[in-house]
């Protein structure tokens, strides 16, 4: 068959350990046999991102803002042992809160939902979607060590150098401080962003802070959220026969463990990737959950929510067989590929991101699998396939559905 045409690049952002191996295998057996693959790429594995001072991950956020659609692989986040392992000039920040600044959108993460895997929470029979904020919080926190005794105080310096302190903590010891920040205006972008998507999906809209004890720092999301709703989505709302309500983070965590789905939870940054772990495991797995960042000025950075797989990456360097689950990343490249298409008004590349989905679920529904789906599915004719033969299995699939 003739293969599908690009006319606009979409941005490649290449990842690390397990994830980054599927990375070349989707693209080796499901993609380049099908698509004239148009990309602009960025390896962003660890080892590149140490040898260029961390540019290539700002490089690419300013791609994508070129461009408007990225896609992009599971990374590494470096800790102590990271810094040892990897021979790091310093403790490089997360890429994802560094793509996420700066492109200032909002995170969608929703389940992929397939016969035979139940959720372990028998009562949610709708998909539950987390709308996780992308700027700031501990993702943009300064920290530091307190050696000794002392005062540590919150300082703000006006243009005019007028200073408002704020006191800390009065230290008799060592101890820990961390500085967290966010901008009105990206809490406002935040807001529209889920206001906007609960509209195209038509589903009721949540959101949760804890302001009763965050009297200024969490109050001040509620307060813009409840400001924008009244003045510019009320009606829109109404209309729609939607409903959003705010509440404390954890009595939206029991609502939640109660309720059905079939809604979207809007969450603070840190919030949101506990929550979206949460609900993805509780769906079924962690690698069977979409997600996209959507930034208010139109650009889409499509990803996996899961990590980069760090005990299967082992297995493999020593030669030993691994059933790792590639669905989130290949519909990151779907979620991708879709959106260029809707762009650029090529239907066909959006009928090929619609089809290879397809053939994910159903190779799955006719019983072959990844360990980690063997293990829960209910499914009584089942298969537990390798990394290598799950992803020849889509193919096979997919052929037969072009």
């Amino acid at each position: 068959m003739e293969k599908i045409r690009m006319t606009t690049p979409l941005v490649e952002m290449d990842g690390d350990e397990m994830t980054r191996v599927l990375w070349k295998l989707i693209k080796d057996e499901l993609l380049l046999p099908f698509v004239d693959l148009k990309t602009e790429y960025y390896d962003l594995g660890l080892e590149h991102r140490n040898e260029t001072n961390d540019q290539v991950t700002a490089d690419s956020a300013e791609a994508t803002k070129k461009y408007g659609v990225a896609v992009k692989c599971a990374t590494i986040t470096p800790n102590a042992a990271r810094m040892t392992e990897y021979d790091l000039k310093q403790m490089w920040k997360s890429p994802n809160g560094t793509i996420r600044a700066m492109l200032d959108g909002t995170v969608f993460r929703a389940p992929i939902i397939v016969k035979g895997v139940e959720p372990y929470v028998k009562n949610w029979t709708k998909p539950i979607t987390i709308a996780r904020h992308a700027y700031g919080d501990v993702y943009k926190a300064t920290e530091m060590k307190i050696p000794a005794a002392g005062k540590a105080e919150l300082v703000y310096t006006n243009e005019a150098g007028e200073e408002q302190r704020e006191l800390i903590h009065e230290f008799d010891g060592a101890g820990i401080i961390q500085g967290m920040h966010n901008l009105e205006g990206s809490i406002e972008s935040f807001a529209r962003s889920c206001f906007n998507y609960a509209l195209d999906t038509r589903q009721d809209l949540w959101f949760a802070t804890k302001d009763t004890i965050s009297k200024k720092y969490d109050h001040t999301f509620k307060d813009i959220f409840a400001e924008i709703f009244e003045k510019e989505y009320q009606e829109k709302f109404d209309a729609a026969g939607i409903e959003y309500f705010y509440t404390l983070i954890d009595d939206a965590v029991a609502r939640v463990m109660r309720s059905e789905g079939g809604y979207i939870w809007a969450c603070k940054n840190y919030d949101g990737d506990v929550m979206s772990d949460m609900v993805a495991t509780a769906f079924g797995s962690l690698s069977m959950m979409t997600s996209v960042l959507v930034s208010p000025q139109g650009y889409f950075e499509y990803e996996a929510a899961h990590g980069t797989v760090q005990r299967h990456y082992y297995k493999y360097l020593k030669g030993e067989e691994t059933s790792t689950n590639p669905i989130a990343t290949i519909f990151a490249w779907t979620g991708a590929l879709r959106k260029r298409g809707e762009l650029d008004h090529l239907q066909e590349l959006q009928e090929f991101a619609d089809k290879l989905e397809k053939a994910c679920i159903d190779t799955i529904e006719n019983g072959e699998m990844t360990g980690d789906l063997y293990l829960i599915s209910t499914l009584e004719n089942k298969k537990k396939l390798n990394t290598e033969e799950f992803i020849r299995a889509i193919r096979n699939t997919l052929v037969s559905l072009l």
